[in-house]
């Protein structure tokens, strides 16, 4: 019996009313948090379009063949790349990622060597094409390979550029 009066008393010691720190929590939680709301936004009337495109072509149907015809002929005047010509190795490359490394000649024709930016090395002359925009090599000297390129207009024509890639510089370490 005694026994059973030892553990109620240890149980009813447990459930002391002591709340004070829990209370001075709740409080400090209170004075920090904000009771003020942000307003709901606005919200914008929605505004009704009609569509009113039905007797247009749909942009997912080909277009006639007269109107095809019409823009082929408004462009045959414009300078415009072979579309059958064969591309060399150096078309796929950006002429930012072509250098110049040296010259070779070989029997009377001047060869520019080219380095590509996976670092194979290509020979090129008068009369190759090299660059993504059908650069047309025109003049290749000990310094420099001339180009002209026919970059698009953005009217369906091409326009002529000329462009120079100049040989590398080595770096000397002294």
């Amino acid at each position: 019996m005694k026994i059973l009066v030892l553990i109620a008393v240890i149980l009813v010691s447990g459930c002391y009313d002591d709340t004070a720190d829990l209370s001075a929590h709740m409080e400090q939680v209170k004075a920090t948090t904000t009771s003020q709301i942000d307003p709901m936004p606005e919200v914008h009337p929605f505004h009704h379009f009609e569509y009113s495109a039905f007797n247009l072509r749909s942009p997912f149907s080909l277009p006639k063949p007269e109107v095809i015809q019409q823009k082929i002929q408004q462009m045959s005047g414009c300078l415009s790349p072979d579309p059958r010509r064969r591309k060399q190795p150096l078309e796929k490359f950006a002429l930012g990622d072509l250098t110049m490394r040296g010259t070779m000649d070989e029997d009377g024709i001047l060869w520019a060597l080219v380095e590509a930016s996976d670092f194979t090395l290509h020979r090129v002359s008068v009369g190759g094409y090299l660059g993504l925009f059908n650069g047309h090599i025109k003049e290749v000297s000990a310094k420099s390979v001339k180009l002209v390129e026919l970059t698009p207009d953005g009217a369906g024509c091409w326009v002529e550029r000329e462009t120079l890639i100049k040989i590398a510089q080595s770096v000397s370490q002294g």
